[in-house]
């Protein structure tokens, strides 16, 4: 989606229920993140992923993102299918520096040794669309990883977070990071056997909190990846949210929570939490991949206008191109009021055929700004 201004697009639109003259300028971008199951079908004689998506499963995930045209797009587990995932994207995107594939052709690995190895890649890649600025850019591996031979293998990868300063086409400045943190096996989650794995997500979300506010300034920043946590499993609002508010620096969103989720926190729960869905979704839509935006006090303001879950279009064939639907969130500057759009609920939305602001199709349930047509008559609401 271009960067577009909202007054521009209320110009060509005919408002119900408002009055336009209370419309506000502000900016919209959106943001993706989704796991690309880059991992190799197979290394020497052991299948590793022979589920995945490989290298026409990733071609097929490249033009996908080409087609959506996200503004900003976070991914995961790039290892060894770069070519076939970011080749689409060439025409309209920059993107970071890949930091190579598991493999062991070239390398010196000492095999009788194996449990002293570690590939020094992290599988995380970003692209933003040109005209984006990058202006720094940082990788920081996790100081604490758990499962060498087991627990999905945490300790074979140096994974980490990436930290991206960026300037919008309109001059807005925002900060970025991208990561992936620990994995658990789901025989382990389903068990119970999974307390280390989550202490050293904790230990990551602690790593990730003190950076940021060691770096925090008058920017936006938003935190986007593959953070195998739920609510429900670890302490992340404890932890993180909360923690940074506490410093009075900031406030803290999560974009599922604020717009799927009523504004509420999943509480932990003790015992066992484990996903049996594809996509590794919870009953209460909870998924593994989030998009969170931090608010510096007195700083530059972002809101998040809509959430998306990808269900429908993510797929190949019937089954879905990696092992995670990407999640997206489409962002506003300034304040969200008066901005000249209808605020209603889901359920007493009609059965117009519905645009995202980009003018892209909207299928299945709405969320955030939408434009609905009906006919010759055409709506901006806001569904909440």
């Amino acid at each position: 989606m271009k960067i577009a201004r909202l007054w521009m697009l209320a110009a060509t639109l005919t408002i119900c229920g408002t009055q336009a003259g209370h419309a506000q300028e502000a900016e919209t971008f959106s943001i993706a993140t989704l796991n690309v199951d880059g991992l190799p079908q197979k290394l020497l004689v052991a299948k590793v992923n022979p589920d995945g998506p490989g290298g026409g499963g990733s071609v097929r995930i490249g033009r996908y993102l080409q087609k959506r045209g996200y503004d900003l797009v976070m991914m995961q587990e790039d290892f060894n299918y770069h070519e076939e995932l970011t080749v689409p994207l060439e025409d309209d995107y920059q993107t970071d520096t890949w930091s190579g594939d598991l493999g062991v052709e070239g390398r010196k690995i000492d095999f009788l040794h194996l449990q002293n190895h570690r590939f020094a890649c992290d599988g995380i890649m970003g692209a933003w669309k040109k005209g984006i600025t990058l202006t720094s850019t940082s990788r920081t591996p996790w100081t604490a990883n758990f499962g060498k031979f087991s627990h999905a293998l945490d300790e074979m990868v140096t994974k980490g977070f990436r930290r991206y300063e960026l300037t919008l086409p309109s001059g807005l400045q925002i900060v970025v990071y991208n990561m992936h943190m620990d994995a658990g096996d789901t025989p382990d989650e389903r068990e119970g056997r999974d307390s280390l794995d989550r202490d050293a997500r904790l230990k990551q979300w602690n790593q990730l909190r003190d950076d940021i506010l060691s770096r925090l300034d008058t920017r936006p920043v938003i935190v986007a990846g593959d953070l195998n946590s739920y609510y429900c499993r670890d302490q992340i609002k404890k932890n993180f949210i909360d923690a940074i508010e506490a410093t009075d620096r900031a406030k803290v969103n999560d974009a599922w929570v604020e717009l799927q989720n009523g504004g509420r926190y999943p509480e932990p729960v003790e015992g066992i939490v484990s996903c049996e869905t594809d996509g590794n979704i919870l009953p209460s839509g909870e998924v593994l991949d989030k998009v969170l935006y931090i608010n510096p006090t007195g700083g530059t303001a972002i809101h998040a206008v809509s959430y998306q879950l990808d269900t429908t279009g993510y797929l190949h064939n019937g089954k879905m191109l990696g092992d995670h639907y990407p999640v997206s969130v489409t962002f506003q500057t300034g304040n969200r009021k008066g901005t000249g759009i209808n605020e209603i609920e889901n359920s007493k939305s009609s059965n117009s055929t519905r645009f995202g602001i980009s003018g892209q199709r909207v299928d299945g349930e709405a969320r955030g700004i939408v434009i609905e047509r009906s006919g010759e008559n055409t709506h901006k609401r806001i569904i909440k």
